[in-house]
């Protein structure tokens, strides 16, 4: 049998096979089996192709998934939300694939364009939508204030649309490098750090002094501080001169453009940074509001309250990164997190946050307005710490989110006034697979962020957090893609293109994942038959008079 997958309406129709059909659940459970095919010659130098460029492929290993401990005793309630808007059950999820974070150079180049070529033709047979790229702030303004080099993702663009696919591209003004599975380094652009050299304040910094160069601080938004320009001027720049030079592609082959607002592109405070050992899972975090622009805006929120006395500092008894909540007197399950005082700093701390993500997105929408290319921005899934009272790690990271509060409600609600789809991670987790000392549920968590979205009427679109191969992992995407409870998916972005992804057992995972997602993740009816065989992937070529590029992958 062969499966020829249809990303589009122009795919050539095979011949329907008559035999019975599967379930998601059989194809989960079961081993599937094709029979073996012979390929054209035509097919098989494309294959080859793709075997060598598979080859070439040097990204450093996934980060592994957590070993799991299933919990043993009644978790705490969790939040229960209602809203009116979700997406039909049974929707269409477009699925885009994440390329390497070294996409670009950092001499601006396209990096191992053969590689790229057949990555691309591959993932188009697969049925993916399309691809996602990080636009490094700190590659393309690299040489100098306003001085930009977009070459290399030109090259990206062409090539994107040659295979006819889309394209999401983030806009990353943060550093890469220090954060799960970063496997590159990319900082900011040297007259940005010759600038924080001079005045170390423009980054964040925690209750000891320690300096972050991920992002500038957002108690910097509107200071001159980057050679004369403000932070948001210098961003606005940026987005400008991106839609200024893909002017022609924006809504037709650049179809989203996710705004990056913080560490690892996510609308959040660094409070777990990973590198030097700083921040080790399942840690609850540090407040990063110590840098002087912060405290002065504390200080002045504090003052503006008649509490003058507040604004001196963040809370004195929240511990250190790799503590937990009972460790410390704020943050434990009777603590004062819970305070007038907690109230007022945690409402300043988040809204802080707030203002910086309306900011940036206020001027993203007028640059971008009129391109019919959608905007995006992501939130990170913080799940350890969930089932506490407190939500702990949440609360370093920005999110006012409680036993009593949800926090994620307003920024939907600021979202979804821009017209911005909120982005969320750690789709593909289960509550089972966490450490057990980390009061972790991603299920939880999801199910909040589907409802609050609902109820904000705004789109949600996922990402999973860590590389995951499996079909657990893919199966529970699935499961939360929909609109069971709160807002289904309207896309999902798939972490990440490497050489892992291309083992045979691994594509025909993510086949048979892409296939179900474009049925709303619903059983097709026209999956893989299971059996003891199958083995090599390969892709074959074939043009047809009003298709420009169709491929098609045979697993045999």
């Amino acid at each position: 049998m062969t499966l020829t997958l249809r990303s589009s309406a122009s795919f050539i129709n095979l011949k329907d096979t008559t035999k019975s059909l599967k379930t998601p659940a059989d194809y989960f459970s079961g081993t599937i089996c094709f029979a073996r095919t012979k390929p054209s010659c035509r097919t098989q130098v494309i294959r080859n192709s793709v075997q060598e460029a598979v080859h070439e492929l040097s990204f450093s290993k996934a980060p592994s998934v957590m070993e799991g401990y299933r919990r043993s005793e009644k978790p705490e309630q969790l939040h229960a939300l209602s809203g009116g808007h979700s997406m039909e059950n049974n929707a269409k999820v477009p699925v885009f694939v994440m390329l390497p974070l070294d996409t670009v150079t950092q001499g601006g180049k396209l990096n191992r364009p053969r590689t790229m070529n057949a990555s691309l033709m591959a993932l188009k047979g697969a049925g993916v939508e399309g691809v996602m790229v990080d636009a490094w702030w700190g590659l393309v303004e690299k040489d100098g204030p306003l001085r930009y080099n977009w070459e290399g993702y030109a090259e990206l663009v062409q090539m994107v649309r040659k295979h006819g696919l889309k394209l999401q591209v983030v806009m990353s003004f943060h550093q890469c490098g220090g954060n799960v599975g970063d496997s590159s380094s990319i900082p900011l652009p040297p007259w940005a750090l010759e600038e924080i050299r001079k005045n170390p304040e423009l980054v964040y910094t925690d209750r000891s002094g320690r300096r972050n160069p991920e992002y500038i601080s957002l108690g910097c938004d509107s200071l001159p501080v980057l050679a004369g320009r403000t932070p948001i001027q210098v961003y606005s720049d940026y987005m400008r001169s991106f839609r200024d030079r893909f002017k022609d592609f924006l809504g037709e082959v650049i179809v989203e453009i996710q705004v990056g607002m913080g560490p690892c592109g996510e609308l959040r405070y660094p409070s777990y940074p990973e590198s030097n050992g700083t921040w080790i899972f399942p840690g609850i975090g540090e407040f990063q509001c110590y840098d002087k622009y912060m405290r002065t805006s504390l200080q002045a929120a504090a003052e503006a309250r008649g509490k003058s006395d507040w604004g001196t500092s963040g809370p004195h008894d929240c511990g250190q990164y790799n503590q937990f909540p009972e460790d410390t007197g704020f943050f434990r399950r009777d603590g004062t997190w819970n305070s007038e005082y907690a109230q007022f700093f945690l409402e300043w701390y988040s809204g802080m946050l707030l203002e910086h993500g309306n900011r940036i997105l206020l001027a993203a929408r007028g640059i971008f307005q009129g391109t019919e290319t959608k905007l995006s921005a992501k939130v990170a899934g913080i799940h350890w710490h969930y089932r506490t009272r407190s939500h702990a790690a949440e609360l370093t990271a920005g999110y006012y989110n409680t036993r009593h509060r949800d926090g994620y409600l307003p920024i939907a609600r600021m979202m979804g006034k821009h017209g911005v789809v909120f982005n969320f991670t750690c789709m593909e987790m289960k509550d089972g697979e966490q450490q057990g000392n980390a009061e972790s549920s991603p299920e939880g968590l999801v199910r909040q962020v589907k409802m609050t979205t609902r109820s904000a009427r705004t789109e949600l679109a996922g990402e999973n957090a860590l590389e995951r191969y499996d079909a657990s992992a893919y199966e529970q995407v699935l499961k939360t893609s929909r609109s069971d409870s709160g807002n289904g998916l309207c896309a999902f972005t798939y972490l990440r293109t490497n050489k892992k992804l291309f083992e045979a057992e691994n594509w025909r995972h993510l086949v048979y994942f892409v296939t179900s997602m474009s049925e709303g993740g619903r059983d097709t009816k026209k999956l893989l038959e299971r059996g003891s065989s199958g083995s090599n992937v390969y892709v074959g070529f074939i043009k047809g008079k009003t298709v420009k590029d169709l491929i098609e992958v045979v697993l045999v």
